[in-house]
C-alpha cells in the first residue's frame, strides 16, 4: 500500500488496483495519519465529496480531528494554472515542429474564453461541441471553455450525417466549433443545425458559407489576460466537465457524462503508473477519446509534463518520433501495439527512451512480442470504461492481466463477478431473484456497486440506455450496480483477466465461444492479417454459429487448407468459424475497435454478399468457396452443422 501526496491530490495504490482520490480520502477518514498528510488533506477540497458519504456509512468511519474543508473547488484547470505559475516556460505541448509553453497555452485559452464570451455569448453551464482532429487548438479550446465553466462535448471526427446530428443533439450543445478539414461534414447538416438555432464556428480567419462564422480572427484579437474564477464559481465535483462518446461498435454512440470527479480520477492514472514531472508523454490516440483526452492530456496536466501530440497514429513513424522527442511514456490500445509489432524489424528497435506504456486491450502474444522486440518497457495494462465506476490497473506488468483483486479495493469500491447466461444475454439468478456470484477461476460479468463514491452518471439525453446499464437486486433486494457488459475472470492468486465483451461472446452447441480467443487463433495463420469474429443465426438452429471477417496480408491469398488446420488444431469443434468472409478492410471505429453489427445482420448468404465467402468442410479438411448450392443445402439442413 502506498500513500502519496502532491499539492492537493491524493492517491492510493494497492495491489495493482486503481482507487480514486475520493476513495483514498474515505479510507484516511478512518485512520490515524501524519501531520504532513493531514495538512495535505486540509488543502484538498475534494475531501468534502466523501464527508457526507461516511457520515452515513454503516462501517462507522471516524473523522480526522481538525480536518477542514475549503472552497472553491480545485479543478483540473486550477491544476493547470498552478503548473503555469511553477514552470511558465516549460514546454507543455509539441506538435509538428512547434513547441508551446505552459504560459503560451494559458494565454491562448484566455483568448478563446474571451472570444467565445463576446461572440457566442457563452456563460457558465453552456455546452460547446468540439468537432476537431488532433491539433494544439483542441487543448486551448477546452481549457478556455473550462475557465468559464462550460462543458465540452468531444465529437468523433469520423462521424457524419445522422450520427453527427445524433451526437450533437444528445449533449444539448448551443455551439459547434469545427476545423477547415471538417467543414464539408458540418455543411451537410447545417440546415438542421440552423433550424435548431445552433451557432456554428469555423477555426479560420474567413468563411464564405452562410451560417458558419469564422472564429480564428476573434480569438487572435481577444485579450490574453487571466480570467476571474467567478466565471466558474458554481463548478463543483459533481458538475459535468465533458461528454465523451462511446465508440459506437453496437449502434449509435452514447454520450457518457464525465463529471469533474470522474475527470480527476482518470487524470491520476499517469501518477499511479509511475509517471513523474520529468517524463515526456506521447499522445497519438484521438483526443475525442477518453484514452487520449483523460489519461493522456489531463493526466499530463496533473503531472505537469510535456506532451508530444500527433494528428494520428503511425506505426512506421512511431519510434522515430519517440527518439526525436525523447519520449519516455507512450500510450496504446491493443490494435496499435499490434501494428507496431507488424512493422519490419530494424537494428535500432531498442534504441529509445520509452520506459512506460499505458493502455488497454493488448493480446498476450502481442504483449510478449512487443517486449521481446522493443525492450524492457513497463506495460501498465488497465481495465476501465469511459462511463464506468470500477477499474483495475496492472502495476506488476505481469503479462496478460489487467490488475489484481484485493480486499481494500472491494471494500471501498464494491464490485463482484456474477454468472452470466450467454444465450439469454442476461445474468443468472437464483430462486430468490438475486444474481449468483462467480467462483474464483470462473468467468463472470463484472458489476460495480453504484454509490456516492463510485457513481454512474449515465448517458446524456438517453435515459433508456442509462437504465439498461443499471442492474438491480444483485446481491440483495434493492441494491444497484453498474453493468459493465464485460466478462472477466479472477484466478486463485487474485489476478484479474479480461475475457470478452458480453456482445462479443456467443453460444453454439451449448458452449460459450469467446470471439477474441478465436480471432487470436485465426491471426496466427500466415495469410491472415486481421480477424473479426462474430456469431450469426442459422434458421432451425439454437444459438449462433461462428463466422469471421478477415483481411489478408499483402500479396497473400486465402489459404483454405492452412486455415482449416489452424482452427482444427487449436479450437474445439464448436468454436471453429464455419464461415469466413474475406474483406479488403475491416470496418473500425476511430479507436480501432472492430464493428460487428452490420456483419451480423448481413449473415452468410452468398447471394447478398459480394465479398468472397468460404465454408468449413470437415470432410475435405479445408475451407471451400461458399456457393449458393452449399447455402441452400445448409438452409434445407441437408448439410449438418
Amino acid at each position: 500500500m502506498l500513500f502519496s501526496a502532491r499539492g492537493c491530490h491524493v492517491w492510493l495504490l494497492c495491489n495493482n488496483s486503481c482507487i480514486n482520490v475520493y476513495s483514498v480520502v474515505s479510507l484516511v477518514l478512518s485512520v490515524r495519519v501524519s501531520p504532513q498528510f493531514s495538512h495535505c488533506l486540509r488543502s484538498c477540497p475534494v475531501v468534502a465529496a466523501c464527508e457526507e458519504e461516511h457520515a452515513e456509512n454503516e462501517a462507522g468511519f471516524g473523522n480526522v480531528e481538525g480536518l477542514n474543508f475549503i472552497k472553491p473547488f480545485y479543478s483540473i484547470v486550477d491544476c493547470f494554472l498552478d503548473a503555469v505559475r511553477r514552470n511558465p516556460r516549460k514546454t507543455f505541448l509539441h506538435f509538428e515542429g512547434r513547441a508551446y509553453s505552459y504560459e503560451e497555452v494559458d494565454k491562448q485559452s484566455n483568448q478563446v474564453a474571451r472570444a467565445l464570451q463576446a461572440t457566442a455569448g457563452l456563460k457558465e453551464g453552456d455546452t460547446v461541441a468540439l468537432f476537431l482532429g488532433n491539433e494544439p487548438c483542441y487543448v486551448w479550446l477546452w481549457l478556455g471553455l473550462a475557465k468559464i465553466g462550460c462543458p465540452a462535448a468531444l465529437l468523433n471526427f469520423n462521424i457524419r450525417s445522422k450520427s453527427l446530428l445524433h451526437c450533437f443533439s444528445c449533449c444539448g450543445a448551443k455551439v459547434l466549433i469545427t476545423s477547415a478539414e471538417l467543414k464539408d461534414a458540418v455543411e451537410e447538416v447545417l440546415p438542421t443545425l440552423q433550424a435548431q438555432d445552433i451557432s456554428v464556428y469555423l477555426l479560420s480567419e474567413t468563411c464564405n458559407i452562410q451560417g458558419i462564422n469564422p472564429l480564428s480572427d476573434k480569438i487572435s484579437q481577444a485579450s490574453d489576460q487571466p480570467l476571474s474564477r467567478d466565471l466558474r464559481a458554481n463548478v463543483n465535483i459533481k458538475t459535468t466537465a465533458l461528454y465523451i462518446y462511446t465508440s459506437g461498435t453496437t449502434g449509435l454512440p452514447k454520450a457518457a457524462v464525465i463529471t469533474h470527479e470522474r475527470l480527476w480520477a482518470a487524470s491520476f492514472l499517469q501518477s499511479v503508473s509511475g509517471v513523474t514531472s520529468e517524463d515526456v508523454f506521447y499522445i497519438n490516440l484521438p483526443l475525442y477519446h477518453s484514452a487520449g483526452f483523460l489519461i493522456g492530456m489531463t493526466g499530463a496536466i496533473e503531472r505537469g509534463i510535456t506532451i508530444i501530440l500527433r494528428r494520428k497514429f503511425s506505426a512506421s513513424q512511431f519510434w522515430d518520433d519517440c527518439r526525436k522527442h525523447n519520449v519516455t511514456v507512450m500510450q496504446y490500445i491493443g490494435e496499435t501495439m499490434r501494428y507496431l509489432c507488424n512493422t519490419p524489424r530494424k537494428d535500432n528497435e531498442k534504441n529509445h527512451s520509452v520506459r512506460i506504456a499505458i493502455g488497454n486491450g493488448v493480446r498476450t502474444d502481442v504483449w510478449t512480442e512487443f517486449l521481446n522486440r522493443f525492450g524492457d518497457i513497463k506495460v501498465r495494462e488497465l481495465y476501465a470504461a469511459t462511463e464506468g465506476n470500477i477499474g483495475f490497473i496492472n502495476y506488476t506488468s505481469k503479462v496478460g492481466v489487467v490488475g489484481r483483486a484485493n480486499f481494500l479495493h472491494k471494500k471501498i469500491l464494491p464490485y463482484t463477478l456474477i454468472k452470466f447466461d450467454i444465450e439469454k444475454e442476461e445474468p443468472v439468478r437464483n430462486a430468490q431473484g438475486l444474481c449468483v456470484e462467480a467462483a474464483r477461476g470462473e468467468t463472470g460479468l463484472l458489476v460495480g456497486k453504484i454509490t456516492k463514491i463510485s457513481p454512474f452518471s449515465g448517458y446524456a439525453g438517453n435515459q433508456q440506455q442509462t437504465e439498461k446499464k443499471r442492474l438491480r437486486d444483485v446481491l440483495k433486494k434493492g441494491d444497484l450496480y453498474f453493468n459493465t457488459g464485460d466478462l472477466l475472470l479472477i484466478d486463485r492468486d487474485s489476478f484479474v483477466y479480461f475475457q470478452d465483451r458480453v456482445g462479443d461472446t456467443f453460444r453454439w452447441k451449448g458452449e460459450n465461444v469467446a470471439t477474441s480467443e478465436v480471432a487470436d487463433i485465426l491471426t496466427m495463420v500466415h495469410c491472415i492479417l486481421e480477424a473479426n469474429v462474430y456469431g450469426v443465426k442459422v434458421e432451425g438452429h439454437e444459438g449462433r454459429i461462428g463466422m469471421a471477417a478477415v483481411t489478408l496480408k499483402e500479396r497473400e491469398t486465402f489459404d483454405c487448407s492452412d486455415t482449416f488446420k489452424q482452427v482444427a488444431n487449436y479450437l474445439p469443434a464448436y468454436a471453429r468459424p464455419r464461415f469466413i468472409r474475406v474483406q479488403p478492410c475491416l470496418e473500425m471505429t476511430g479507436t480501432f475497435k472492430m464493428k460487428k453489427v452490420r456483419l451480423v445482420e448481413e449473415g452468410f448468404n452468398p447471394a447478398d454478399i459480394k465479398d468472397p465467402l468460404y465454408f468449413l468442410d470437415p470432410e475435405k479438411k479445408a475451407y471451400v468457396p461458399l456457393t449458393e448450392e452449399i447455402y441452400a443445402a445448409i438452409a434445407s439442413r441437408e448439410i449438418k452443422l
